[in-house]
Formats: structure tokens, sequence, C-alpha cells
């Protein structure tokens, strides 16, 4: 089961990122914060579970929480920032968009900027050891895969209602065919065409 709190005496709220990896689209965020000594035996890191199970569990993550955010930054500022930087924004932007302010926050991963003066912690693999973390991984994947479904729509050669964006070989192919649109992030996408 994982950790209801840091125990940093605060109100805390989890960050994490979706899509860092793609070749295409936004990077989606997500801010949580949950009640004190919350528990939910089934909230996990999004990557171990269904996509079923992590639409049932974006339910009851904004049923129960305190508070809660998603945002995004476009592949056009992830070419501009670089995906470090944009994944940043993005948590940076979820925490704007809190209700509540919190007074500590703990993020995924092992890179993040101060946001003002709030505290923070960075966790290797934080979504698979605090509930806010996990979390805010479900919302920011949930979230960026319905973007990711609709924008697939317009586009239905680069199979994003799969693949969401990610490097498959479905991709791929499809971008050594069609070449990239509007929504493919340069940075990463013209280096695989010409090497392709």
């Amino acid at each position: 089961m994982l950790n209801s709190n840091f125990g940093s005496g605060l109100i805390e709220a989890g960050c994490d990122e979706a899509g860092r990896g793609c070749l295409a689209g936004p990077v989606y965020a997500a801010a949580v914060i949950f009640p004190d000594q919350y528990t939910n035996t089934r909230l996990n890191d999004s990557k171990k579970l269904s996509e079923k199970q992590r639409y049932k569990l974006r339910e009851e993550i904004e049923r129960d929480a305190l508070d809660w955010a998603v945002s995004s930054v476009d592949n056009h500022e992830i070419d501009r920032l670089n995906i470090l930087n944009a994944s940043i924004q993005a948590m940076h932007n979820a925490v704007d968009l809190l209700k509540i302010r919190p007074g500590f926050l703990l993020i995924d991963g092992n890179r993040f900027k101060p946001y003002h003066n709030i505290p923070h912690y960075c966790i290797i693999r934080g979504d698979g050891l605090y509930l806010s973390i996990a979390a805010a991984s479900i919302l920011a994947k949930t979230y960026r895969d319905d973007f990711m479904v609709q924008l697939g729509t317009d586009f239905p050669e680069y199979a994003w209602l799969n693949n969401k964006g990610y490097p498959t070989g479905e991709h791929r192919k499809a971008i050594a065919e069609y070449g990239i649109t509007d929504h493919h992030r340069i940075s990463f996408s013209m280096q695989l065409r010409f090497s392709y």
C-alpha cells in the first residue's frame, strides 16, 4: 500500500507528468491534494494499471481529493524549452491552478525547479510510493490520452488512438511515409525522421 503523505506536517500536493517520451502532442502534468491520512488500496503508478483501471480511479481521485488540477505544455513550447523544462513548467502550471495553496510539493522524478517559496522533494519512482503522486500520474496520463485520441481523429494515419504519440513502430513508419504534422515535436521527430 502506498504512503498517504510524506510527513511534512503541511498541506502536500503530489505532482507528476505524462508524455515526456512522445514524438507528438503536449506534455501533461497534474497536482493532487488528498485529505490527511487518505487511503486507497487501488491507487498505483499509472503505468502499472490498465486503461480501465486508470479511468475508474480518475473518478475516485476527482471525488476524494481536496483539490486537483491538470495542465499541459504544447509541442511548440516543448521544442522551445526542451522536454525537461516543459515538464517542470506543466507541473508549475498545475500547481498554479489549485484552489488550495499547498505548503509542500512531492515531485515524481529527480529534477524540479523551485515553485515560488514552496518547499519540494523529488522522489524517483514516487508514483509507486505516494498516493498523491500516483493520483497525479493517473490524471496526467488519462487527460493526455483523451487529448491524443481526439487529436488522432484528424490524423488517423499516425494511429494516435493506439500509440498516443509514443514512438511505436507504426508511428515511426507513418512519419517516414507522411512526414510530420504541426503537432509533432521537431526536437524529437526530425532526428527520428532522418535516422529511420
